[in-house]
Parts: C-alpha cells; sequence; structure tokens
C-alpha cells in the first residue's frame, strides 16, 4: 500500500469508519438502558472528535492527501447517518428529520463530485453554514444517543431534539447555499 494509508490522520479516519458498528453494537449489548446510552453518547464523543484531530494533524504534519480529503466527508456521513438511523429505530428522531440530512447528505456528495468532475469543485467548497450544520449535528446526535438527565438538570433528549430541527433547518440552508454556487457552472456546462 502506498503511503497515504499509513500516515496518522488517515489511520484516524479509517478508526472513525471502524468505529461505527460499535457505536450501533452498543445497543445490542446485555446492559441497562442508561449505561448502553452512556457508551454510545461517550463513543460517539471521541470518534466525532478524530474529525477534527485528523484535519488538524494532517495540516499540522503536513500529511494532507488527496486520498484523506475524499475519505474524510466519507467517514463523515457515514458516522451521521449510522447513528441517525439507530436514532430514528429507538425512536428518538423522527423519520423524517432523519430522512431530510441523509438526502442532504447524499445531494451535496453527488453535487460536488460531479462539480470536481468538470473542474469547478471551488463552487461547493465548504463553507460556515455546512459547519454550522455539522455542529448541530453532532452536538444533537450525542444528547440523543445519552437520552437522559444530565446533571440532575439537562434533559438531552429535549435538547438534542431542538438541536436535530436546527440542525435539518441548517441542512437545508446549506443545501440550498451550495445549490446556488453550484449553479452557474452547471447553466454554463449545460448550454
Amino acid at each position: 500500500m502506498t503511503k497515504m494509508f499509513w500516515t496518522i490522520p488517515t489511520l484516524l479516519t479509517w478508526a472513525r469508519i471502524v468505529a461505527i458498528p460499535l457505536i450501533v453494537g452498543v445497543f445490542y449489548l446485555p446492559l441497562p438502558e442508561e449505561r448502553r446510552n452512556l457508551i454510545a453518547a461517550l463513543l460517539f464523543i471521541v470518534v466525532a472528535l478524530t474529525d477534527w484531530a485528523d484535519g488538524y494533524l494532517a495540516r499540522k504534519l503536513n500529511q494532507t492527501s488527496s486520498f484523506g480529503a475524499f475519505l474524510d466527508p466519507v467517514a463523515d456521513k457515514f458516522l451521521v447517518c449510522a447513528s441517525l438511523l439507530i436514532l430514528v429505530q429507538m425512536g428518538r428522531v423522527n423519520a423524517l428529520v432523519a430522512l431530510v440530512i441523509i438526502g442532504r447528505e447524499i445531494a451535496i456528495s453527488a453535487l460536488r463530485e460531479w462539480m470536481a468532475r468538470i473542474g469547478a469543485s471551488s463552487s461547493v467548497a465548504v463553507h460556515m453554514v455546512g459547519k454550522l450544520k455539522t455542529a448541530a449535528q453532532m452536538g444533537a446526535i450525542t444528547l440523543l444517543l445519552y437520552h437522559g438527565v444530565l446533571f440532575g438538570w439537562l434533559d438531552t433528549q429535549w435538547w438534542g431534539t431542538v438541536l436535530i430541527y436546527i440542525s435539518a433547518a441548517l441542512t437545508i440552508w446549506s443545501m440550498v447555499y451550495y445549490l446556488r454556487k453550484a449553479l452557474p457552472e452547471i447553466i454554463a456546462r449545460e448550454r
């Protein structure tokens, strides 16, 4: 294998993908629900932090690569989609909200791939609204996985539900933003 598969940032990204079945699998362990929720939420936090760490380390260690740039968002989407599906199954997230979020991820991934093929990937580069959407998603999923009361007062189901709806709104907003940025390129190519 080539060197790009063995860099620390790429290994962190691979670890994020490998950890997804662990997060889902926690809910099938013969443990009390509160313990399963805690373990899943903690695993999700650790795995989500690798997203920040791999990008930081790639820049710091000068180990950026095209493969890493491809794999990182794939790992993020797998993590979010798998977590949303388990939350829908447990009745903690509305299926329509999950569909909006997952549908946007698929649509924007396809848009980015197409824009890269026509040499216009800068039109759909990550924007602040996309980063806000990701932060809201990660926070919401963590709270919804925990599904309890933290510190004796923080109802994580309620706050997680509020955040997942904010995330869905940001999801739609970011999709519209990226589509508007890409539209001039799309029109120019279709003439």
